[in-house]
């Protein structure tokens, strides 16, 4: 058996490895570009559901400013609005919609969308009494709120107050955009 040389070798593993990844980044092209639309049509149920949850009978999207760069939607009925809103939490953006009554008050927060730590920030979103409870606590809200640890009145959650404050910055993105929608 004649041996190799090193040159030739390295050539020959190297076009193997690079024959092997061509391939699977072409799967993963291919996956990609199949599963994109059943992607996209979950997250637009999901926003949809979570407009339906913080104004009941839904809305219509209608243009708006922002100032804040945080929001992204609003959409508007008779009784109100629904705003989506994208704040900072501790690891990445929170998607969340905020309804918001005619008069200026939270009609309620639901998180569409995170990447917090499990146990922690994402108790914001879970459907435990712990969530609930600490997204009940914006219910009925007007101005501008904050956490206690900043002179608030919103109760943190526990280990996970970057995240809470957060969820502040969002509904108070979204109660100063729908004041300048009236």
């Amino acid at each position: 058996m004649k041996q190799e040389t090193m040159p030739r070798f390295i050539l020959r593993i190297s076009l193997t490895l690079l024959l092997i990844t061509s391939v699977m980044a072409a799967a993963l092209a291919i996956t990609n570009y199949v599963t994109k639309p059943r992607i996209e049509q979950h997250t637009q149920a999901k926003i949809l559901e979570a407009v339906e949850t913080v104004l009941p009978g839904g809305g219509a999207e209608i243009p708006f400013s922002d100032a804040t760069g945080l929001v992204d939607k609003v959409y508007a009925s008779d009784t109100g609005y629904a705003v989506q809103v994208q704040p900072n939490g501790f690891d990445g953006a929170i998607t969340m919609m905020v309804g918001i009554d005619k008069t200026g008050k939270v009609l309620g927060i639901s998180v569409i969308s995170h990447t917090e730590t499990a146990g922690l920030g994402a108790v914001a979103a879970a459907d435990t009494s712990a969530g609930s409870q600490f997204r009940q606590q914006f219910v009925g809200a007007v101005g501008s709120v904050a956490v206690f640890k900043d002179g608030g009145q919103i109760d943190a959650i526990t280990g996970a107050t970057i995240t809470s404050r957060g969820i502040c910055d969002g509904v108070n993105a979204a109660l100063t955009c729908v004041a300048g929608l009236s």
